[in-house]
Parts: structure tokens; C-alpha cells; sequence
């Protein structure tokens, strides 16, 4: 999935394939997350939320399936 790079002092780039519904987010550190079942409004929220770390843990850790991929 292409990521765009993103200004975040804790997210490196985030992804979204409309066609599955999937979110990817590369943190700091290097790990790539996959989150499932993401309507396309959560990810545009994250995209342009004044802090996307904090919109993150509030609105998308812990509410969508996951899967580590990197």
C-alpha cells in the first residue's frame, strides 16, 4: 500500500485502500500497522486532525481490528 509521509511526531506515513476499508500507519521506529473495517471519514479525520497522534489513540488504537505487519 503507498503511505503518504506525514508531519507527526508519531506517525511516520499513513495509507488507506478505499476498496478494503484498510488503514496503514508506519510509527516512529519503523513498525506498520494495518487497521481493519476504517471507514474512509476516520481516515480523513486522522489526516486532518491538528495533532494525528493524539486523534489516533483517541479514535483509531484499540477501536479497529489490527494487524502488525513490518
Amino acid at each position: 500500500m503507498r503511505r503518504t509521509p506525514v508531519s507527526s511526531s508519531n506517525l511516520v506515513s499513513v495509507g488507506y485502500d478505499s476498496d478494503s476499508a484498510t488503514l496503514e500507519i508506519e510509527f516512529g521506529g519503523g513498525r506498520v500497522y494495518q487497521y481493519a473495517k476504517v471507514p474512509q471519514e476516520a481516515y480523513r479525520a486522522l489526516m486532518n486532525a491538528d495533532s494525528m497522534g493524539s486523534h489516533f489513540h483517541h479514535h483509531i488504537r484499540d477501536n479497529y481490528p489490527t494487524t502488525e505487519i513490518l
